[in-house]
C-alpha cells in the first residue's frame, strides 16, 4: 500500500471511531440522566479505574498502554462533561465561553 492507500484506510477508521465515540457519548448521556434521577455523583473514581484497566487489558499494541490511557483520560473528561451537562444543563450554557479552539496540549 502507498501513502494514499494508508490515508484512505485512516479516513475509514476515523469514520468508525466517530461512530463509536458518538455511541459512547449517547450512553454517557443516558447514564447522566440516571445519575440525576438517583442523585449519584458524576465522578466515580472506582468506575474510571475499571475503565482504564479494561482498556489496558484489551490493548494489543502497537500503541503503548501509557499513550492509550492518555487518550482515554481525554475521552473520560469529555464523557464526564456530557453528564454534567445532563445534570445541570443551564449551568453548562451559562458557563460556555464560545471557544472552539481545541486544547493545544492535545494538538501537539
Amino acid at each position: 500500500m502507498d501513502i494514499a492507500d494508508w490515508r484512505k484506510k485512516i479516513d475509514e477508521l476515523d469514520r468508525k471511531l466517530v461512530e463509536l465515540l458518538s455511541q459512547r457519548a449517547q450512553a454517557a448521556h443516558e447514564i447522566g440522566k440516571l445519575k440525576k434521577d438517583v442523585d449519584m455523583p458524576i465522578y466515580e473514581p472506582e468506575r474510571e479505574r475499571n475503565v482504564f484497566e479494561n482498556v489496558r487489558k484489551a490493548n494489543k499494541g502497537p500503541l503503548a498502554d501509557r499513550e492509550l490511557l492518555r487518550i482515554y483520560e481525554r475521552v473520560m473528561d469529555v464523557m464526564r462533561q456530557i453528564q454534567k451537562d445532563e445534570i445541570a444543563p443551564q449551568m453548562a450554557v451559562e458557563g460556555a465561553t464560545g471557544d472552539t479552539e481545541l486544547d493545544n496540549e492535545v494538538n501537539d
